[in-house]
């Protein structure tokens, strides 16, 4: 017998004793951490809060774009193209981070790529905050890229391998939830403050996220995976987690790259970065449209959390299509009515279900894939919206609404539901759903 194969069936027999000895039942495919009767405990809510201030993170870097966007093209006397390549430039990271973030996980830990990813992002906010230049504003932003790949890919994988299955869906959709709070913050700071002192302020959630990470212990899958078994039995007393052997599928692979094209192609990168500049065009208040599309995100968010375990993720995932602007106060609407459907459904789930479906010997593989998909059509999309606009500014808008029309037919035909089901149930039936 292969001695891979030994390791794991041991860890998953330790995993099934460590769960009978607690009284958690009698069969390990129900007596597991993903099952419902397990308590979600304080080092679990702990950790998942410490995770999450990846996500705010990523959602500075995602709005900074657009609250900088003035001064920077004020003070350092720069083009239109070249912001555009400024914007651009975090997809285009994202890509690079892309590339290795599935295989740094599966090499260093979730914790230790997380602290990876803060890191590289700190020297990319300080970049910017300090550039004299636009290649020093270009470096810096490719930095939040290629940290933010990381933190986007590991964050939900990590509170995906640590939280109970009928809370899973929850704690992981709150990764958009902190996303959008990084994401207003940037609007909110971007009315009042300079540019320079709001690439400070980006920084500061990264600084408190690498404090953090010193507190929460290592996912107990990865641990497994490694062959770590006393610091697997340890991680599984504190946050009752579990093992998982399964057999490599390749089916739900195709599932999460479609959720990350479409999500990417459906526009969302383009109303983050150019918020500003799209009610400018439309003859509506930058300041009032860029705070209300703010706030809105907040609330869509906090009710994709609170129904991804009650309704399922693809109920929320169907509910896509942007209000048409005819009129500015139809384009206010339709910017608003667009980013809470958004962020309801596509901008956190296909990160959701990503961490769900994939098994863990392909995670790193798939990852990288599916986040390399996410940020390459994220960068075109980032790079030629400025260009679109000036070449037909409603029929961009007609390009993104056909794409979340495709997304709709893709989720009711492909995504399978996840809510609910342990993450075994998911590898063993997703080749049959697909």
């Amino acid at each position: 017998m292969d001695p891979r194969e030994t390791m794991e069936e041991g860890l998953l027999t330790v995993s099934e004793n460590l769960v009978h000895e607690e009284g958690a039942g009698n069969d390990y495919s129900d007596a597991t951490p993903d099952a419902g009767s397990l308590p979600v405990t304080a080092v679990v809510v702990l950790s998942t809060m410490v995770a999450l201030w990846g996500s705010l993170s990523f959602g500075c870097a995602l709005g900074y774009s657009s609250a900088a966007e003035s001064g920077i093209i004020e003070e350092l006397d720069i083009t239109l193209a070249e912001y555009s390549v400024f914007g651009a430039m975090l997809t285009i990271g994202g890509v690079v981070g892309g590339l290795v973030n599935g295989r740094i996980t599966d090499l260093i830990g979730r914790i230790r790529t997380m602290w990876l990813s803060e890191i590289i992002s700190i020297a990319g906010w300080l970049s910017i905050a300090f550039a004299k230049n636009i290649w020093l504003l270009d470096f810096g932003r490719l930095l939040l890229g290629i940290g933010s790949a990381l933190i986007i890919y590991v964050g939900p994988i990590y509170i995906a391998e640590i939280t109970p299955k009928d809370f899973r869906g929850r704690f992981t959709s709150a990764n958009q939830l902190m996303s959008s709070c990084g994401f207003a913050l940037m609007y909110f700071v971007g009315n009042a403050l300079n540019w320079r002192t709001i690439a400070l302020i980006g920084a500061i959630p990264s600084l408190l996220h690498i404090i953090g990470l010193f507190f929460i212990p290592e996912s107990p899958r990865w641990l497994a995976k490694i062959g770590k078994q006393k610091e697997f039995e340890a991680v599984l007393q504190r946050l009752r987690g579990k093992n998982a052997n399964i057999s490599q599928e390749a089916a739900e692979i195709m599932v999460g790259v479609g959720l990350m094209f479409l999500q990417q192609l459906g526009g969302p990168n383009a109303v983050s970065s150019y918020g500003s500049s799209i009610f400018v065009d439309a003859d509506f208040s930058s300041t009032i449209g860029t705070i209300s599309l703010a706030i809105i995100g907040i609330p869509g968010t906090i009710l994709s959390v609170l129904l991804a375990d009650k309704c399922g993720r693809r109920p929320l995932l169907l509910n896509l299509g942007p209000w048409k602007e005819l009129t500015p106060i139809f384009m206010f609407i339709g910017m608003l009515g667009y980013y809470a459907s958004y962020t309801a459904g596509m901008a956190g789930l296909p990160l959701v279900i990503m961490a769900e479906i994939f098994p863990i010997n392909v995670k790193g593989t798939a990852g990288s894939l599916v986040t390399l998909a996410n940020t390459g059509t994220g960068s075109i999309v980032t790079y030629t919206f400025n260009f679109m606009m000036e070449w037909t500014s409603s029929g961009t808008f007609f390009i993104f609404a056909a794409i979340c029309g495709l997304t709709v037919v893709f989720v009711a035909k492909l995504v399978p539901e996840t809510k609910g089901r342990t993450l075994e149930e998911l590898q063993a039936s997703i080749a049959h759903f697909m």
